[in-house]
């Protein structure tokens, strides 16, 4: 099993304090999030793999919802496969996800950034599919233009195994029923206020959001 970053670790302990705060106030858990899976931005961040956030209803949009952007520096939306997570570790389902970021003024270090949730601002959830299709294709479309497209991994074993390495090492852990968004698929898009955003991965759906 490979080592956990030390610094990491501490991040995340920081940023799963405000998790419980955000629980605490009333939301609740979805699952998990995966960041900073750009090889690039890893050497730059000197990472050795990616990291994780959190998801909760407090970020949560419904299919086809209207995102505020108001307060938002640079958005970038990216398309992502949700692995739902069942018993024993096992992987239940998957579905298409589509999540907002706001990479503007990025924290100096990746401590920072792990501890505020790796930019994360919104997400929009397909309902589950019980089989990840081979060769599958995601495709980011904004106002009916193509931006993007990339090709989703067959297997997610090493993401459910680091999301419940790390959340281990912080004294939480990964339940069946969480949700993992597990990484963006094409380089994160930059999107703006009155854009609507479709994300398409074929039989694991197509969701779509606006950004007002």
């Amino acid at each position: 099993m490979p080592e956990s970053d030390p610094r990491i670790v501490a991040a995340l302990v920081e940023q799963l304090a405000e998790w419980r705060r955000t629980l605490d106030a009333g939301a609740d858990r979805i699952g998990w999030k995966i960041g900073l899976n750009v090889p690039e931005i890893q050497r730059k961040l000197g990472l050795r793999e990616p990291v994780i956030g959190h998801l909760t209803t407090a970020t949560q949009l419904e299919e086809g919802a209207t995102f505020d952007g108001a307060s938002a520096t640079e958005l970038r939306v990216e398309p992502e496969v949700a692995v739902h997570m069942g018993v024993n570790g096992e992987i239940a389902g998957y579905g298409a996800a589509i999540e907002i970021v706001d990479t503007g003024a990025a924290p100096p270090d990746v401590e920072e950034i792990v501890a505020i949730n790796v930019f994360h601002r919104g997400f929009v959830l397909a309902e589950a599919q019980p089989s990840m299709p081979a060769g599958l294709d995601a495709e980011v479309r904004i106002d009916e233009e193509v931006r993007a497209s990339g090709e989703a991994p067959p297997h997610f074993s090493d993401v459910v195994e680091l999301v419940g390495r790390l959340l281990a090492e912080t004294g939480e852990e990964l339940r069946s029923g969480d949700v993992i968004i597990a990484g963006s698929l094409t380089p994160p898009q930059p999107v703006r206020r009155g854009e609507r955003v479709q994300v398409g991965l074929g039989p694991l759906g197509s969701p779509t959001v606006s950004i007002g």
